[in-house]
């Protein structure tokens, strides 16, 4: 398995539409469109030339996974379009924990001091996840951070580093 930064493959852009459907509506039912998270159709101009990325994890080139930072301000990101396949959670790949160590270094290596994400309330699997890094719950007025998202009763996170 490897985890690359994404580059224009419209098979690749394909998989990750997919992964995505498959994790925010056939396994969440959070009945989000594409038509709301049109950033995915556009990764190199929205998240990449604006000092961010977005990575994809690949197995026998097929896309498994993903997670994406986006910059808000000079210290501040969003972590982004983290998604993986239900086969590659937890052991013996702990592909979440990759994609996530991978951003935090590239975050980290670029100054950011600043972590924000939104995560849908009913999502546990990832309050979970996020808690355990690190991450604090923050109500919305302590959020602080301005950004599109398909708001589906969200849960606010941000961590500090």
């Amino acid at each position: 398995m490897q985890i690359v930064p994404y580059q224009n493959n419209p098979h690749h852009l394909a998989q990750l539409v997919d992964l995505i459907n498959y994790c925010q509506n056939i396994e969440a039912k959070l009945n989000i469109k594409m038509a709301e998270q049109d950033d995915i159709f556009q990764i190199s101009s929205y998240y990449q030339s604006k000092g961010g990325n977005f990575w994809i994890a690949l197995e026998e080139n097929q896309v498994v996974g993903s997670i994406a930072l986006l910059p808000i301000g000079n210290q501040t990101a969003v972590l982004k379009k983290f998604f993986t396949y239900p086969k590659f959670r937890g052991q013996p790949n702990r592909l979440g924990a990759k994609l996530y160590q991978e951003l935090l270094n590239f975050a980290q290596a670029n100054n950011f001091k600043r972590l924000v994400l939104d995560t849908p309330e009913g999502e546990t699997r990832s309050h979970y996840f996020y808690e355990k890094h690190g991450f604090k719950q923050v109500t919305p007025e302590q959020f602080n951070a301005n950004y599109p998202y398909p708001d589906r009763n969200s849960r606010l996170y941000e961590l500090i580093f």
